[in-house]
């Protein structure tokens, strides 16, 4: 979990100074966003919003997707929301010190404003377009994909729930695969 969570602030193989079992899940992160970034459905989910926002569509996207999952997690897991997300903002509080200073810098902000749990409201999604938003300076024009999401949600929800489906069958796989080569 600690590796899934860190990955995108490790580059190339900086990963070695870590555990084998961080090293495991960094190397799942990477494995699961190849696969994010080359399936269909979501390169359709961001042809839907391309026009408008152009390489910031896959971040919206993947916004977009963590809502689905978030408000719909019950389906996807026994352990209630609020109960998980708690457990993941106490275990990263406890061990942030120990992590690359941008992980940290996340992980404040993430407990402070508990943003996984408030994925599952169109008002958790908002604030985070709007500070997206703020950090391109306005550029990517994200706080408008809010707007997006009521108008396509039907749409987006259809293709994120196709979507989760291989995903969860493909990081079982890799899982597996990744375990038994390091």
């Amino acid at each position: 979990m600690i590796g899934n969570f860190i990955a995108d602030h490790i580059r190339g193989n900086n990963y070695e100074s870590f555990s084998k079992e961080i090293q495991q899940g960094i190397f799942l992160h990477r494995e699961i966003d190849t696969f994010t970034d080359a399936h269909e459905i979501v390169r359709k989910s961001k042809r839907r919003l391309h026009e408008r926002y152009r390489h910031y569509d896959g971040v919206i996207i993947d916004i977009f997707y963590d809502y689905f999952l978030a408000k719909n997690w019950a389906d996807y897991s026994e352990i209630p929301l609020a109960i998980y997300t708690d457990s993941i903002n106490k275990l990263f509080g406890g061990i942030s010190d120990q992590l690359p200073v941008k992980s940290q810098n996340f992980i404040k902000y993430m407990i402070e404003y508990n943003i996984l749990f408030n994925y599952q409201n169109k008002e958790g999604i908002e604030k985070v377009l709007n500070g997206m938003n703020a950090r391109t300076k306005g550029k990517s024009q994200m706080n408008l994909a809010i707007e997006d999401l009521r108008i396509l949600e039907t749409e987006l929800q259809e293709d994120f729930t196709l979507f989760f489906k291989d995903l969860i069958a493909h990081t079982n796989k890799k899982i597996k695969e990744i375990k038994t080569n390091l």
